[in-house]
């Protein structure tokens, strides 16, 4: 990342070979797994309006691009307009409507909670008043996302004018305005390139995004180099509460209590360690790795294929859930879903004459094999995960009384509150201490006769008292009423209690059963041909909450899996219609939006304010059943008819289906060819002539609101400049075309190498390492020399830093790397050479003292000549370590604290030459850091 220097920072070269130890040709991101992530930023505070939200995401994308460094081709994609059929358009609409109805209900109950709060005397800040950002503007045809296409533009072309990494980059911008998701236009696009003759077949692919269906999308590719980055996920870290801003509780359990001074830094006492958002590589050559260990067959009746077989590991996990479809009731990911439909599989693919799937078209006589056994083992799977259930409340229970039993029942507060172990301030001196501990015994003998609050202790007037204790609880409370469930799938019965409860019909029903089982049949075959084909109709859904059982799989062979061709998609005003909540009505036109909320309106169902969530055996709302309307398509556009008059030019152009846009700079070789066009003004369609454009293939045409050569590019934010000076240029790029019958193939190209293996033998085991935690590979490169100070370094810690017991000081107790007895001994590297004599007259009870400190031994003087001190002969040494790991870390590596910092300097300072013995311990570069 970059680095600051007084107040600015110093941009990366991105030119320089990538630092990961390895080098990827094109980077793809799905955008909006980068526009969430910057409303509600974990590392810094949110953006306070659009322009700060714009310039949030420029550093975001900024901070990706120095990771991977792409040298070929960076792609943009924005869920588009129809930013998906009407099978995702479902989802959307439930996800924004559980939005807008969670977002209304926290608000209410943070208000309601305040003033109980304050209503009791208890202390709370001011409330801020502030506008709730209502993420449902993120949705394609908003105003916003319209402004975000203009924003991208200008980063754009401001990167292709002054980044020398972006130099022979070719950019592909596809916006909100090109219709389809945006992690399928980059998969749609990776398939047409890859079906030209002139792809690299050997392309390394890196794709930035949080989806985990982008795993499955990457092995659909089969392309050998192909590599996800994503934010490491950090669970359950502290947040604030929302009404006091203090640390260690909900919102739902605030009382009111004022914070109380904790040392002499107060200010700092709850405020979190800021750290900067890091990085995951999952790298999906190492995933193929296991499974190819884990699906290899012997004895097939057919041809063992790896590459097919792990197209029917990507078909069998739709079954426990994907975008578009429900899972299965007895498919649970959690319970070990995956592994046990990989061990029915394996047993039944012997039986089935061949594989499930194929380019993305399904077999289905062979799924029902694997369904039909799945259903048998049904009733054993749910019996299962009832008394799994059970096991793990009735181990809670014990937990919370153990817990209960081990606790205080009263805890002081004031100046005879504990302190935690380690905490940085110093505890407060004690004053008064018989009033003190007088007030808590009346305090807590009021607490005990009253019982007016199980939680805390309370003045004669009703008031929070501000030293006195905190009373534990008596009661059981952390036992949570359970939800109702009427299925009790544990219990016989559970077919006919299922399709009872969840469809209104009975078990018997053969005809509705069918009817629910060939619609999901339907769209297993159509969520498989959206992933290695592209979309197969545009107007499928599957019309149902819940899905069937695998027992219910019976005669599905001779069901017909063919979609309508040539169907069209909902324009963008459309599909706003369609997911939007009434809450959210303020993105549509005024004649639009009163469709939303007028009571004589002919589509006024399709907006209830209020609905059901079904938690189908779930604990939590989130992971319930929003039983909304469906939208009926015929109905919505006859409704839409006789407000489309209204649009404005700029709504009816933001309701108008776009395309890509393709950005290079003056130094691409493909730059003269596009500005030529430009300057024939050529309207025909182009073909890129490949070989100026690293093989990538397709249409261009003349852009009308072109980024050109010598034009000033304008700021869309204010606080950024115009690009008075700009070189870069742009133009409409499509897709190679291909008829409509074409089935792309689901195989590695001829050509490509496959990527050197990772896994050792013992990475199959689980019980391997001996006996310690399994640790990843850190890097691409398995043979990378971790850095670290060598001997010189740890033997100068040791004489310039205390090491008594009860000292201050990072290492009191830590030996030297390779000291007599030290753990820790490594070899020497190669070309390291060890220094003589130094510690030939030490005895080994004492060696890890190191030698005398340069400024205690007598200087000897030869000839005149300077003495050779030790950081001269690190200097004239060649040298192995990279400065920029040690600037502004402490020994080892490990962050310093600014006093810690300002300590060491004091320190040094006063003892003159030790400053130089500190240098002298770090290889040339490295002693900065802690010079500083």
């Amino acid at each position: 990342q970059a680095k600051e220097c007084n107040g600015v920072k110093v941009p990366i070269d991105t030119s320089k070979p990538n630092p990961n130890e390895v080098e990827f040709d094109n980077l793809y991101l799905d955008m909006n797994g980068i526009i969430h992530p910057c409303t509600h930023p974990e590392d810094k505070p949110a953006p306070k309006n659009e322009d700060e939200m714009m310039v949030a995401i420029f550093e975001y994308i900024d901070r990706i691009f120095n990771i991977v460094r792409p040298r070929r081709l960076l792609y943009m994609a924005i869920d588009g307009v129809v930013s998906a059929p009407r099978a995702k358009m479902n989802q959307q609409r439930s996800r924004r409507f559980r939005a807008s109805k969670e977002g209304m209900e926290a608000a209410e109950e943070k208000q309601k909670i305040r003033q109980e709060i304050l209503a009791k005397g208890g202390f709370l800040p001011p409330e801020e008043v502030k506008e709730r950002f209502d993420s449902n503007c993120i949705t394609p045809g908003t105003e916003f996302m319209d402004n975000l296409a203009k924003c991208l533009r200008y980063y754009i072309a401001d990167r292709l004018n002054g980044d020398p990494g972006w130099k022979n980059l070719t950019v592909i911008l596809s916006d909100a305005s090109a219709p389809g998701e945006g992690e399928h236009k980059i998969m749609d696009y990776i398939r047409r390139q890859r079906a030209q003759p002139n792809h690299d077949p050997n392309t390394h692919h890196c794709l930035c995004g949080a989806d985990a269906d982008l795993i499955m999308l990457g092995l659909a590719t089969h392309e050998p180099n192909f590599t996800i980055i994503r934010e490491e996920f950090k669970p359950n870290k502290p947040k604030p509460c929302a009404l006091c801003n203090q640390m260690g509780h909900e919102v739902k359990d605030c009382q009111g209590l004022p914070r109380e001074k904790q040392g002499k830094h107060d200010q700092f006492a709850d405020t979190l360690p800021v750290s900067e958002q890091e990085f995951i590589f999952i790298r999906l050559c190492v995933l193929r790795e296991y499974l190819e260990r884990e699906l290899t067959m012997a004895s097939l009746p057919f041809t063992f294929d790896f590459e097919r077989s792990v197209d029917d590991w990507v078909f069998m996990c739709f079954f426990v859930g994907n975008d578009f479809l429900p899972h299965l009731p007895s498919l649970e990911i959690r319970e070990g879903a995956i592994d046990r439909l990989v061990n029915i599989y394996k047993n039944v693919v012997h039986k089935t004459g061949g594989y499930l799937t194929e380019s993305g078209f399904v077999n289905l006589q062979r799924v029902q094999m694997i369904m039909l056994a799945v259903g048998e083992v049904e009733d054993s799977i749910f019996k299962k995960r009832k008394d799994d259930d059970d096991n793990f409340k009735r181990r809670q229970k014990e937990k919370r009384k153990r817990l209960k039993r081990d606790q205080p029942s009263f805890i002081p507060g004031g100046q005879f509150s504990p302190q935690a172990l380690g905490n940085r301030s110093s505890p407060q001196a004690i004053s008064n201490p018989r009033q003190a501990a007088f007030e808590m015994r009346m305090h807590d003998r009021q607490n005990s006769t009253t019982s007016s609050s199980p939680n805390t202790s309370l003045t004669p007037d009703g008031s929070p008292a501000l030293g006195g204790g905190i009373k534990r609880k008596a009661e059981d409370t952390d036992s949570e009423p359970e939800p109702e469930d009427n299925i009790r799938l544990w219990e016989t019965g559970w077919k006919q209690r299922y399709y009872k409860n969840k469809f209104d019909v009975d078990a018997s029903d053969e005809k509705f059963r069918r009817k629910v089982v060939q619609s999901y049949v339907e769209g297993l075959c159509w969520v498989l041909r959206y992933y290695y084909q592209g979309c197969a109709s545009w107007n499928w859904y599957y019309p149902f909450h819940y899905a069937p059982f695998a027992s219910d799989f019976e005669g599905i062979a001779d069901m017909p899996s063919d979609f309508e061709k040539g169907s069209k998609p909902f324009k963008p005003l459309e599909q706003l219609m369609g997911v939007f909540p009434a809450a959210s009505g303020n993105f549509l036109p005024p004649t639009w939006r009163k469709l939303m909320t007028d009571p004589e309106s002919s589509i006024i169902d399709f907006y209830p304010e209020d609905f059901a969530i079904d938690l189908n055996g779930k604990k939590y709302a989130w992971q319930g059943v929003a039983l909304l309307p469906f939208v009926d398509e015929r109905r919505l556009r006859a409704a839409l008819e006789e407000v489309y008059p209204d649009l404005t030019p700029e709504e009816s152009r933001r309701n108008s289906l776009g395309g890509d846009v393709l950005f290079v700079g003056k130094h691409h070789p493909l730059c003269d060819f596009i500005v030529e066009q430009y300057k024939t003004k050529n309207t025909e369609a182009v073909d890129i002539p490949p070989e100026l454009c690293h093989g990538i293939q397709g249409k261009l045409t003349l852009n009308d609101n072109a980024v050109l050569p010598e034009q000033t590019v304008e700021s869309p934010v204010p606080m950024l400049r115009d690009l008075t000076q700009n070189a870069a240029v742009s133009i409409s790029f499509k897709d190679p075309q291909f008829a409509e019958d074409f089935v792309f193939k689901a195989t590695v190209l001829p050509g490509a190498k496959k990527p050197a293996p990772v896994l050792k033998p013992g990475d199959w085991e689980k019980t391997n390492n001996d006996g310690r935690p399994w640790r990843p590979q850190l890097g691409f490169n398995r043979d990378r020399k971790p850095v670290h100070l060598d001997q010189s370094a740890f033997r100068t810690l040791g004489h310039t830093m205390p090491r008594e017991r009860g000292m201050p000081g990072m290492y009191p107790n830590a030996m030297p790397l390779g000291a007599y007895g030290s753990p820790y001994a490594r070899p020497l590297m190669a070309g390291q050479q060890q220094i003589p004599k130094l510690l030939s007259n030490l005895r080994p009870q004492e060696s890890w003292r190191g030698p005398q400190p340069l400024f205690q031994q007598t200087p000897q003087r030869t000839g005149g000549a300077a003495p050779l001190l030790a950081w001269n002969r690190m200097l004239q040494s060649p040298s192995q370590f990279q400065p920029a790991q040690y600037q502004g870390l402490g020994p080892m590596g490990y962050p310093q604290r600014p006093e810690d910092r300002m300590d060491r300097g004091r320190q040094v300072g006063k003892q003159g030459p030790t400053s130089h013995l500190v240098l002298s311990a770090f290889p040339r570069g490295c002693g900065e850091g802690v010079w500083h």
